[in-house]
């Protein structure tokens, strides 16, 4: 197990510095000029020799090979610079909003999680009947209708017309809850149907027919053979939703003012805050490269066959 982790940690160096070139790439292929977005930031009348020392100032005027490097030696430091509007060291403000981030994010994972076992399983076992139409129903309306418009709507149901809830911000649990479920909209449907057909593909394998002609309990049969063998899928998809849940939160804190670091990275786009962007995309990614080395994990500890390379398997 110990050689498979390290296996997997030793491609990480590899994933973040590909993906710290395609960020500096994309960024320096946009248009618009970012020293300009500075002055106008900084209040300073954009003359051309205004323009001339912030891009001597931001780096801007040395080839992109240079900048490229220096932003990836102190990258390597931690040190991703300074935000063109605060002027306050980057990590810094990304390490004070992605709390926030994190708490919305796991909220909506445990929501999904919490919901599309019990619903998946449930839909599996009666399905056919109308306990699995209304499961089926609820999951297509959840791929099909967008977070943002169901962030709006509950704000419209939950907070102008019933005044349960408060609309905007970040406070206790009941800020959290209308975001939380917004963003785990998507989420749970997939997971749903994905634990739905999971389940009804394991139900019809032989070792599920020995073990109840064996007088093996139901329930045992359901959680211990059943969804157990059906978990592979299941844990794929986890990881999947952590990345998607993540990205998301871009959107969904935009709706709720929540004081995330999605929200952050957006008003940076605007302001084309290189430093930021650059700063928040690879740490998002560090995140989902680790999330996903977690699902690795599990796959390991769930199916053997996994850490061996799909050689000497159980049968």
């Amino acid at each position: 197990m110990l050689s498979y982790i390290l296996r997997r940690l030793a491609v990480l160096p590899v994933i973040l510095l590909a993906v710290s070139l395609v960020i500096f790439a994309i960024l320096r292929l946009a248009p618009g000029d970012p020293a300009l977005s500075y002055l106008r930031l900084s209040q300073i009348p954009p003359t051309t020799e205004n323009l001339a020392i912030a891009r001597e100032t931001l780096g801007l005027d040395k080839p992109l090979s240079d900048q490229y490097a220096t932003w990836l030696t102190r990258a390597a430091r931690l040190d991703f610079g300074r935000s063109y509007v605060t002027g306050r060291p980057v990590m810094d403000e990304i390490l004070y909003y992605l709390p926030a981030t994190l708490e919305l994010a796991g909220a909506s994972l445990l929501i999904t999680l919490g919901l599309s076992v019990p619903m998946g399983v449930a839909a599996a076992l009666k399905r056919d009947t109308a306990l699995d139409h209304l499961t089926r129903a609820v999951a297509f309306a959840g791929v099909s209708i967008p977070n943002f418009w169901f962030g709006f709507l509950l704000v419209w149901l939950f907070s102008v017309e019933l005044g349960w809830l408060p609309p905007l911000g970040r406070g206790g649990l009941s800020h959290l809850v209308m975001p939380a479920v917004s963003l785990a909209l998507m989420s749970l449907a997939v997971n749903t149907r994905l634990i739905r057909a999971s389940m009804l593909e394991t139900m019809h394998h032989r070792f599920i027919l020995y073990a109840r002609a064996r007088g093996v309990g139901e329930g045992t049969v359901v959680w211990r053979h059943m969804f157990v063998n059906a978990l592979i899928p299941i844990l794929t998809a986890t990881g999947m939703h952590v990345g998607e849940l993540l990205g998301g939160a871009v959107v969904v804190e935009s709706v709720f003012s929540w004081p995330g670091v999605g929200r952050y990275a957006v008003s940076s786009i605007y302001n084309r805050d290189f430093p930021v962007l650059q700063c928040f995309m690879l740490v998002m990614t560090v995140i989902f490269v680790v999330c996903n080395l977690a699902v690795d994990i599990a796959y390991a500890v769930a199916d053997p066959r996994m850490r061996l390379g799909g050689q000497g398997g159980r049968a």
